[in-house]
């Protein structure tokens, strides 16, 4: 099944989503903010497409205050940073609590992670030349397009077609086993980070959809679909979605500008900054309201993976048909 996207905003603004304190000590801007933010809505009305990449620090990260176009925001990590395992706790949210739980699974520990330790910058420049190839097929009309190999959903013009069924044959001349076989160890050890980040076994973890790659840049957006930078929150709008992560393909300033990741916290914005073979991870629930920036030039590539608790909505790894 193709990932579906709407018309309107991009998944669901929840109320109370401020993170709150952060364990490890904080360190806090001194200019004001407004906190008109604060006020979300608990229920959002319509979701989008998902093009979200993600993560979050603590401890040793720097960061620093800027101004924009929201106020204030730290920068949690630099593209030019070298991270690893760094990892920040949030309280939950209350999303999980309308959805059947897990025992050993279902958050009980929510938070925010980032690590350049898991994924190579060779690695992530082979699974980039993935994404390019399977998007060269087709792609979004406005600046938002995406390939996903598990359900064959692919970008064409202002629509989506099943790149197995529309190419047939030919995808044999567009992608290897090899691929396959790099993507499916790249889910591997991010799942088996998430596992280790949050306690939980990673067999109790189960990829879900939609998992996609995604291709955005300045084109002007033809519908609400290439609407990519609005506010949401995973779990209300993929209900399956537990632990949501992001692997990033190219480099912010140098590849792209703009496009960096924003957890949308009361009081202050949180902001990642995208580089290659970047790991970024995070519980998908309001505890983590985020979006994405517009991308003012180049092409940003990023893969979202994500994983469920619940064994009826897991998917297996994609398969060259």
């Amino acid at each position: 099944m193709a990932p579906q996207r709407r018309a309107g905003p991009r998944g669901p603004e929840s109320g109370g989503t401020a993170a709150g304190p952060e364990r490890g000590g904080r360190r806090h801007c001194s200019a004001k903010k407004s906190r008109a933010r604060q006020d979300w809505p608990r229920r959002w009305l319509k979701a989008a497409f998902l093009v979200s990449s993600a993560a979050a620090a603590g401890g040793f990260l720097s960061w620093s205050c800027l101004r924009n176009e929201d106020g204030v925001t730290e920068v949690l990590a630099r593209r030019g940073d070298s991270l690893r395992d760094t990892f920040i706790e949030v309280p939950c949210s209350e999303d999980y609590d309308s959805h059947k739980r897990f025992e050993g699974c279902t958050p009980r520990k929510c938070g925010r992670g980032v690590t350049d330790a898991v994924i190579t910058r060779e690695e992530a420049e082979r699974i980039r030349r993935i994404a390019e190839r399977g998007l060269s097929l087709g792609g979004s009309d406005g600046g938002a397009s995406i390939l996903d190999l598990h359900s064959g959903a692919l970008s064409l013009g202002k629509h989506f077609v099943n790149l197995y069924r529309y190419f047939g044959d030919k995808i044999q001349d567009i992608f290897t086993e090899e691929d396959f076989a790099l993507y499916r160890d790249v889910r591997q050890r991010i799942q088996q980070r998430i596992a280790q980040a949050f306690g939980i076994s990673a067999a109790s973890l189960y990829l879900t959809k939609p998992t996609f790659f995604s291709r955005i840049n300045s084109t002007e957006a033809k519908t609400t679909h290439d609407e990519y930078w609005h506010p949401h929150v995973d779990k209300v709008t993929y209900g399956s979605f537990d632990y949501t992560s992001l692997l990033y393909l190219s480099d912010y300033t140098e590849d792209f500008g703009g496009g960096r990741f924003v957890f949308m916290d009361a009081g202050s914005n949180k902001t990642i900054e995208p580089r290659a073979g970047r790991v970024s991870f995070f519980t998908s629930g309001s505890e983590n309201l985020h979006r994405v920036e517009k991308v003012h030039w180049g092409t940003r590539y990023a893969v979202t993976i994500s994983f469920t608790c619940n064994p009826d909505h897991g998917i297996g790894d994609p398969v060259l048909k």
